[in-house]
């Protein structure tokens, strides 16, 4: 089982590397450069995939793999890691394994009864730590904080981030905010987003790529070399050539 197989090989590791069969620690292995800013030592596979055990109905799994979450897994690291996958896969694993843990304990009063907000309680530990991040002159996060020290020390080396990473944090911070009535997650992220769309081309209503925290000058405006955007020459082009080879393949197909 997957929870059996991460708990064997990986576990507390924050991933597993398939070909050893062993975890994968921060500082520990050879650094994959910016792929590691997703490690925090907080168990990142195991929180990421807890409502995968939930949806496949694998409810005693789901339960031990909450158990060993609450009971092994501390933010309180010296370590700088990257806000938005911090966010999209622990604060973001974390509230949707506690919505998941309510609707076990509601579809069957027998299951998980020891389970009183624990994760929500872990969610909004790991959300204060990421709120440090925010406090830029424009309100959109630097790309990483450091889980125990915040960002004092990043401001002047962390000037630029990615647009995805500093607008769409409001799923998982409102969501946030929604559960413990604490409005600060909300606003925070919420100011980022119009911070954002303040900086719009107000022709096309469109964002560059990357942007400066502290200024709000778009540092790149165009589109990566993988987006369609920016490849809109070739895609037409692409179009039209398999538009004439299709039309030239059931043009002889008919005789």
């Amino acid at each position: 089982s997957l929870f059996a197989f991460l708990q064997e090989h990986a576990f507390p590791a924050d991933e597993l590397m398939p070909l050893s069969c062993k975890g994968r620690a921060r500082n520990v292995e050879n650094s994959r450069g910016d792929v590691d800013d997703a490690l925090g030592n907080f168990s990142l596979t195991m929180i990421d995939t807890l409502d995968t055990l939930f949806l496949f109905n694998e409810l005693d799994e789901f339960e031990h793999a909450v158990r060993a979450v609450v009971d092994s897994v501390s933010f309180d690291s010296d370590v700088e890691v990257s806000v938005f996958e911090t966010n999209i896969r622990i604060l973001g694993g974390l509230l949707g394994a506690h919505i998941s843990s309510l609707e076990v304990q509601k579809a069957n009063h027998s299951r998980m009864k020891w389970y009183s907000d624990e994760l929500l309680q872990m969610a909004t530990d790991i959300g204060n730590r990421l709120i440090p991040a925010f406090n830029t002159s424009t309100g959109i996060p630097l790309p990483r904080v450091n889980l125990r020290y915040g960002c004092d020390k990043l401001k002047r080396k962390e000037m630029h981030t990615c647009t995805a990473c500093g607008g769409t944090m409001i799923l998982e911070f409102a969501a946030l905010s929604r559960l413990t009535g604490n409005p600060i997650y909300e606003d925070k992220a919420a100011r980022a987003m119009a911070a954002l769309w303040k900086q719009r081309n107000r022709h096309s209503d469109l964002m560059g790529r990357v942007i400066n925290v502290h200024s709000g000058d778009w540092v790149r405006r165009g589109a990566s070399k993988f987006s369609i955007v920016s490849n809109r020459h070739r895609c037409s082009n692409l179009f039209c050539t398999l538009l004439i080879r299709n039309v030239t393949v059931f043009h002889f197909a008919r005789f």
